[in-house]
């Protein structure tokens, strides 16, 4: 028997159905685009109704488990899982969590400072020429002086998502997706008014081209060097802003 309905019990049916169903998928018992039994079929195994059964089906797609096809070959299918989706729900419930102090900056620096060292070393070992190249046009893109501070930022998350991508390792994308989506981007949002802009274009040219020369030892050592400045400066944003409370304060 794939599901197991004898474990159902009547308080908070649905999620319970839900989570009957989404064990079978986790553990392989439901394979891949493998159909479910039909509505009529599982409220009648369950011993509940169709609308719970419907409640229950609608709690798996919200979780990207399932999705519905119609016509006479439709129903509900096992999705194939999709890591993009998977690492969106992550960075979001990650960016919740640094929004309301969960992590301070430094766990945040060392969580980089301890992951991109990997990429930046697995990068340098077979440079590949299409993220050397986006690489580089995101250090020309930071090196316009006319360039909005939003702009900037948006391209220091595009720096960094190549220097990812270019590791071709897909688990490591995907335990880096958070990083790059959310960390990258809060932390930016608290140092882009001290930072100098010339300095983090600097680092990251440093870092292209010890992977470039397949100089891992180079591009890590530049890599430690922007994290260095970035806990700096975040440090300085801190200062900054304390400073203006205090001077708000006094001229109240």
């Amino acid at each position: 028997m794939i599901l197991k309905y004898d474990e159902v019990v009547r308080s908070g049916i649905a999620k319970q159905v839900a989570e009957n169903i989404r064990s079978a998928i986790m553990d392989g018992r439901l394979k891949v685009d493998e159909r479910l039994p039909s509505e009529e079929d599982l409220a009648r195994s369950f011993g509940i109704s169709r609308p719970t059964v419907r409640e229950a089906l609608k709690r798996l797609a919200a979780q990207n488990l399932i999705h519905s096809k119609r016509g006479p070959t439709g129903g509900n299918f096992v999705k194939r899982p999709d890591p993009e989706g998977l690492s969106k729900a992550i960075t979001g419930a990650a960016t919740l969590l640094v929004g309301v102090g969960a992590f301070d900056i430094e766990e945040i620096i060392t969580a980089r400072r301890e992951t991109e060292t990997i990429c930046c070393r697995l990068a340098a070992e077979r440079p590949d020429p299409l993220f050397l190249a986006l690489m580089e046009d995101e250090i020309r893109v930071q090196e316009d002086k006319s360039l909005s501070d939003e702009d900037f930022c948006a391209s220091d998350v595009r720096f960094h998502r190549a220097l990812v991508d270019s590791t071709g390792n897909g688990p490591l994308k995907l335990m880096m997706y958070t990083v790059i989506e959310a960390f990258i981007p809060i932390t930016n949002m608290i140092v882009f008014r001290v930072r100098e802009r010339r300095r983090v274009a600097s680092l990251h040219r440093d870092i292209l081209e010890g992977i470039r020369a397949e100089d891992a030892a180079r591009a890590v050592t530049a890599l430690g060097q922007l994290l260095d400045y970035v806990s700096q400066s975040y440090a300085a944003a801190l200062q900054a802003r304390e400073n203006r409370k205090l001077a708000g304060s006094s001229e109240a």
